[in-house]
């Protein structure tokens, strides 16, 4: 007999209850064909609408946090207060609230963890995306830019299942608190990969438009710092050389050559001699500012999360 599975389902919420309350009951139906034990960890990150009533049979425990933090750090409050304050449990599960992240696709993330013994995070790979033109637009082009500034491939965000024995390797990087995913990838926790499709929306309009992917993207690539510092240095070491060696070539062919030169020849040394000036000064700033974050060492802590909590309910206590 298979043994039942205890899943802890985190997922942030900022005033969208109504598409809450449809993920609770997407939820209970999913109970009906799978053998899983479910507790929902909902974030209140700073609502400015109380939370409702909430029609369900499912355990649910809200945190309440002092003020806004933003989406992903509240995924990191979660993540640490599992973490520190819950035992029982196989799974967390990392999923958005207003039904972009389908609950029906949660067995197949805990399967394809079961498959690698646990020894693996699960991230969900998106086939198939239901935003607009503009918006699969601009992630497309934050794909590559991040696999060009970073030389990693990301194609997945915050659905995921995280075994039990792994959440402590999580809730200890620093970089989880800028970007869950691309903490995990710069971490080097082993994980993988399984394609699903991307749900709609519940309620509402997304709050992820434009200027919030742009956001999402530099919190990404912020994330490989060290590396995208090195990136930086090697381009603007290969910039130098190239115009050195043009500065070196215009100046053979003036001076030891019969070559007939242009009269702004001299200008052109001056505008390369400027460029090489530039580039120089951006390698000596990246440099400074990798030094400077390399000496800083801080004790990784598992405990940041209490500093954030104003107060914790459970599904129909007074919500404060």
């Amino acid at each position: 007999m298979n043994r039942i599975l205890k899943i802890c389902c985190l997922t942030p919420v900022f005033n969208d209850w109504e598409s809450f309350q449809i993920l609770l009951n997407r939820l209970e139906f999913l109970l009906k064909d799978h053998d899983l034990e479910l507790r929902v960890f909902a974030i209140n990150d700073g609502s400015t609408e109380q939370q409702p009533f909430l029609e369900t049979k499912l355990e649910v425990i809200t945190v309440h946090l002092k003020l806004n933090i933003g989406h992903q750090r509240a995924i990191a409050v979660g993540l640490q207060y599992i973490y520190n304050e819950v035992t029982d449990y196989d799974y967390v599960v990392v999923m958005d609230s207003d039904g972009e992240d389908r609950p029906e696709d949660i067995p197949a993330l805990i399967a394809s963890a079961e498959r690698e013994h646990s020894k693996k995070i699960v991230f969900a790979q998106r086939k198939k995306r239901q935003e607009s033109v503009w918006f699969k637009t601009g992630y497309f082009f934050y794909k590559n830019l991040f696999h060009f500034l970073t030389g990693q491939r990301i194609s997945f965000g915050n659905f995921s299942s995280i075994p039990k024995n792994l959440l402590g390797k999580v809730v200890h990087q620093h970089n989880i608190w800028n970007h869950y995913s691309g903490g995990i990838i710069q971490s080097r926790i082993p994980y993988t990969q399984v394609e699903l499709d991307r749900g709609k929306r519940y309620k509402g309009v997304s709050k992820m438009n434009f200027n919030g992917l742009i956001l999402h993207g530099l919190s990404s690539i912020a994330v490989y710092f060290d590396f995208l510092s090195l990136r930086i240095l090697r381009v603007s070491l290969y910039g130098i050389a190239i115009c050195f060696i043009s500065v070196l070539y215009i100046l053979y062919q003036k001076l030891f050559t019969d070559n007939a030169i242009p009269g702004w020849a001299s200008s052109l040394i001056l505008i390369i001699s400027g460029i090489i000036l530039q580039l120089f000064s951006v390698t000596l700033i990246v440099l400074l500012l990798q030094l400077s974050s390399r000496k800083n060492i801080s004790e990784p802590k598992a405990d940041i999360y209490r500093s954030f909590i104003d107060s914790i309910t459970k599904a129909n206590d007074e919500a404060n």
